[in-house]
């Protein structure tokens, strides 16, 4: 056991309000916990002798000897006081069922924090407050006020939920799926989700950890304890509160497509959890990871003894990321030696109707044989020929002996119940719809994915963190909260490519600026923090030739003033023309998510990217690994490696941007919103030619 080890296996507990009040939660708990704990129940109640039958304590500090857990279940205005009380007394674990916190508002919040203070005064493992308590059946332990015990197994679940724990422990014993530890998490004051899985990946006896939470306060630490823990622990999640609400409060384009759902999605994905939408795929999932191997595939094979289900299994495998296997020659011939005519010998195989068991076992065996086969659905509707029960024992004896992953379909009713009974009892998960056993063999193929992903730290590059350091300071003390392509310099700081180019207020100093410049032709663009898409108002200038800078530069002046008359205009910014030859113009940016913190995107730019939305994201810091995927992940990919002839862009520079822009909005946390929108992307190279970024004064 890791660091909770007494939580979860105390020997000695005491029930803080317990009583024997008719319909109470501290007599709930005091009974549940004499039912089936099998170490010491200690009521503590001043105002009682004894409860239940046990000998009662007027206080925590009277009781005699070491105390492991403390269940505390008082009114909130005294809840602090007798967490303090038990710290005082040697207590280390202490779960508070009490609500009144954080939940209900102001003064609930205030009671909370003196609630936090006095845990980590004391360092003290936490649960709660407002929780329905813990289980663990290692040692019997029924410490909640929900109606029933869990029974005994090798998933953990946690949730945010109460009432989620006891509909979830009902439905679970109807189907005896056990648990090992159960913890509901309350308002997560002290100990968090991140605590339970760094917990429960030290545990032997957890298998795989399942849980439903409604937010991850921090995102950092969750993403750092479950990468750890799935090398070796499939977690199993429903994140709910799916929104796209924060996208409203984003000002830039980065922002306005992240939102606060895409930061979660993003944040579970590179921690390895496998987030489902359905309490059906939650269990589904974590059944076929607790009972079935991991493929060494993601080739199916599908057996069946009737044609229109096995076609519907093929949709469901063409809609997930597995593939049907293709078999091999031998595995062909061995088929057609000992199927009728009328089967079918390719995958799915169909041993038609009249197959009575024999027959089914000799075709799963051929397909269970063949090397180019990862997983297996093994699919059957009832017919007079077959005996399910005798199905299942072939099932069972031909996992064991190829011990290849495989989900069985009963799609029949009473008559499959004691196969499924025993075929769930060896480990093999069975369903009636074959999408569940499919999208369930998918979730192990996954699994199988994440277990082999090695994680690449992020470079560190040689950047000057004092100019960029300078540049945002001056904004602040501006007063200045959204920068443009004025704050180009912050990317140069950090080693990004931007072209030759500066700010200036006046025509004459334009035309200085372009014959500085020494191209025939320039870039010309408004500068100001109040109009952040310049194109719209014609604000942008390409190709202006040196003899019309002056008037271009007062067109443009003129412009953002009708367009805006009470804009900051801090000029105008003439730049190098960049060539745009066979260029694509992507863009980088990042939104700081409140959870999950600096959110980098990358995607296809210019005017469509809002359109389009074709883009991907990584939680920064992002390595060299995660840069080059994110290219590969857009739909218009294609485009940065050469279409229709054009050659490919310039894909290490794109990278090392991507990774430079991490490095830099890590190391200055008061970047909220930024975008290099275009970041130009040609076969020479990278440039960022826009900028617009918000700061937090």
């Amino acid at each position: 056991m890791g660091t909770l080890s007494t939580l979860f296996a105390p020997e000695r507990i005491a029930v803080v309000g317990a009583t024997e009040r008719t319909g109470s939660v501290g007599r709930a708990i005091t009974e549940n916990l004499l039912a089936d704990y099998r170490g010491e129940t200690i009521p503590v109640n001043p105002r009682a002798d004894t409860v239940c039958g046990v000998e009662s304590y007027e206080s925590i500090a009277a009781v005699p000897g070491v105390i492991d857990l403390a269940v505390v279940v008082v009114p909130p205005t005294i809840a602090v006081e007798v967490v303090r009380e038990a710290a005082t007394a040697g207590v280390e674990n202490v779960v508070v069922i009490t609500a009144g916190f954080s939940e209900t508002g102001g003064e609930g919040a205030a009671r909370e924090q003196e609630l936090t203070a006095v845990a980590d005064e004391f360092d003290l493992n936490l649960v709660g407050p407002n929780s329905l308590g813990i289980i663990s059946t290692g040692v019997g332990m029924n410490a909640t006020f929900g109606p029933d015990n869990a029974l005994p197994g090798s998933i953990s679940f946690m949730s945010q939920s109460g009432a989620f724990i006891t509909a979830v422990l009902d439905w679970a014993n109807d189907r005896d799926i056990g648990f090992r530890d159960v913890v509901s998490l309350g308002n997560k004051a002290v100990l968090s989700e991140a605590d339970f899985i760094r917990e429960w990946g030290d545990d032997e006896g957890t298998e795989v950890i399942m849980g439903y939470l409604e937010a991850i306060e921090d995102g950092e630490g969750f993403i750092e304890a479950a990468r750890e823990v799935t090398k070796d622990t499939p977690i199993v999640l429903v994140k709910s509160g799916r929104t796209e609400a924060g996208a409203r409060a984003a000002s830039s384009h980065t922002g306005a497509i992240a939102g606060s759902e895409r930061a979660y999605k993003t944040g579970l994905e590179q921690a390895g959890v496998l987030r489902v939408e359905t309490v059906q795929d939650l269990f589904d999932f974590a059944g076929i990871l607790n009972g079935q191997p991991l493929p060494e595939r993601g080739d199916v094979a599908i057996v069946t003894n009737a044609g229109g289900p096995g076609v519907m299994t093929t949709d469901a495998v063409g809609d997930s990321s597995l593939s049907l296997a293709s078999f091999s020659q031998e595995t062909l011939d061995a088929l057609t030696e000992t199927m009728p005519e009328e089967a079918n010998i390719h995958n799915p195989i169909d041993v038609i109707g009249d197959a009575g068991i024999e027959r089914f076992e000799t075709a799963i065996d051929h397909a269970l044989k063949d090397d180019r086969v990862g997983c297996a659905v093994l699919l059957t509707c009832p017919t007079a020929v077959l005996d399910f029960d005798a199905f299942a024992e072939r099932v069972v004896a031909l996992q064991a002996e190829h011990e290849t992953p495989m989900a069985v379909c009963l799609m029949g009713g009473d008559s499959t119940r004691a196969a499924a009974t025993r075929l769930n009892s060896a480990g093999i998960p069975t369903y009636f719809d074959p999408a569940r056993a499919v999208r369930s063999l998918d979730a192990l193929w996954s699994y199988k994915q994440i277990r082999e992903r090695e994680y690449v730290p992020p470079k560190s590059f040689g950047v000057d963190r004092e100019r960029a350091r300078e540049i945002l300071d001056a904004a602040t003390e501006r007063g200045q909260p959204q920068l443009g392509v004025e704050a180009l310099d912050l990317l140069s700081a950090y080693g990004i490519q931007t072209p030759t180019g500066t700010v200036v207020d006046s025509p004459a100093d334009a035309v200085t600026a372009a014959q500085d410049i020494g191209d025939p032709e320039v870039v010309m663009k408004i500068v100001s923090p109040d109009i952040p898409h310049k194109s719209d108002i014609g604000g942008v200038k390409v190709g202006v030739p040196l003899e019309d800078v002056y008037d271009a530069y007062e067109d443009l002046i003129t412009r953002a003033r009708e367009y805006q008359p009470d804009a900051t205009i801090l000029g105008v910014q003439v730049q190098e023309l960049v060539a745009r030859a066979e260029a694509t113009e992507t863009i980088v940016g990042m939104n700081r998510d409140p959870q999950f913190g600096p959110l980098v995107m990358f995607g296809l730019g210019g005017i469509f990217v809002e359109v389009l939305e074709d883009a991907t994201f990584r939680v920064a810091p992002v390595s060299e690994r995660d840069a080059t995927a994110m290219l590969d992940e857009i739909k218009t990919a294609p485009l940065l490696r050469g279409a229709r002839g054009r050659k490919p862009v310039d894909q290490q520079a794109l990278a090392e941007t991507i990774q430079r822009l991490s490095q830099l909005v890590t190391d200055f946390p008061e970047i909220l919103e930024l975008d290099i929108n275009p970041l130009l992307a040609t076969p020479e190279g990278a440039t960022a030619l826009d900028l617009r970024l918000t700061i937090d004064q």
